[in-house]
């Protein structure tokens, strides 16, 4: 009796001690499981450090995502994500953009001026100026894309000056006179619009004349720098189509290039703003044929013929 009650006291003193190192064993374990959440839930509190101006720029450029919580978001995108990002798009276009920038400054010290198009180069101006401004107040924001297009009204601008010195060193101030004269009346009606467009378009709204007036209020309407910018991309679509038959001496390789490319990545890019810009993407097609077709010219010419 006695040996009985002293064995099932040690058993019970025995499981005791045993449940007690279980638990000492287990406790460390607990600790370290709630670690990562106790660290989650802090990070998660902690307010976004704001990235610097090269994260941006890379950021815009890559398509990568700008925030944390955009991360989740990418597993929920049906479509590959570079694919669906404006900012990588846009990011390649204003890199396409730099090009021809930089072709117009490459062609100002090492081109001859009697290759500058006097039928092209004052739509460049204007078309740089207008996407300038585009490139503002579309959303998302391009900056990379105005600082380009504000360059390129500069270079230009230097291209047009060349261009003029050199007619009139060759005595052809008649062809002169005329280029200049249809610049100055289509800069003069082109600020006649700007100045009385919020007018006009208060005045076509307020008539209820239906889709006229829809057109006149929409968020891309005529009245807006979301139409003007493709339109004077369609000049230099026409510009180009106008001179298929240029002579390939006179076509500027590393501008070609760089339309080329920004046909390309704008016909992608035009579909993702806000507003989405139809007419944008139809434009940069254009825009892609007519000066792949250049381009091709040249390469033959100058690489395989």
């Amino acid at each position: 009796m006695i040996l009985s009650r002293l064995a099932s006291r040690a058993a019970a003193s025995g499981t005791r001690a045993l449940l007690a190192r279980a638990a000492q064993r287990n406790a460390p374990r607990r600790l370290l499981s709630e670690k990562p959440a106790e660290k989650a839930a802090e990070k998660a509190a902690a307010p976004e450090a704001k990235p610097g101006w090269w994260s941006t720029v890379w950021n815009q450029i890559s398509g990568a995502p700008r925030h944390r919580r955009d991360v989740d978001n990418l597993t929920h995108c049906p479509y590959p994500h570079r694919w669906s990002s404006a900012e990588f798009w846009g990011g390649l276009g204003a890199l396409a953009g730099w090009g021809m920038t930089g072709a117009a400054i490459y062609d100002a010290q090492f081109s001859s001026p009697e290759k500058i198009s006097m039928t092209m180069t004052p739509v460049m101006i204007i078309y740089s100026s207008l996407f300038c401004r585009w490139a503002i107040v579309v959303k998302p924001q391009n900056l990379l894309l105005a600082a380009c297009h504000g360059s390129n009204v500069v270079a230009q601008i230097n291209q047009m000056r060349r261009a003029v010195e050199y007619k009139t060193s060759q005595g052809k101030d008649e062809e002169v006179q005329d280029i200049l004269m249809k610049s100055g009346v289509g800069a003069a009606a082109l600020g006649g619009m700007v100045v009385a467009g919020p007018t006009l378009q208060s005045a076509l709204v307020a008539a209820n004349l239906g889709p006229v007036s829809t057109f006149a209020g929409a968020a891309a309407g005529p009245f807006t720098v979301h139409f003007w910018a493709p339109m004077s991309k369609w000049l230099i679509s026409g510009a180009s189509m106008m001179e298929l038959d240029r002579p390939v001496e006179k076509i500027s390789l590393a501008q070609y290039t760089a339309l080329t490319l920004t046909g390309a990545f704008f016909s992608r890019y035009a579909l993702l703003v806000n507003p989405i810009n139809y007419m944008l993407c139809s434009v940069n097609v254009a825009l892609f044929s007519s000066s792949a077709w250049h381009l091709g010219r040249k390469v033959k010419a100058d690489y395989v013929d």
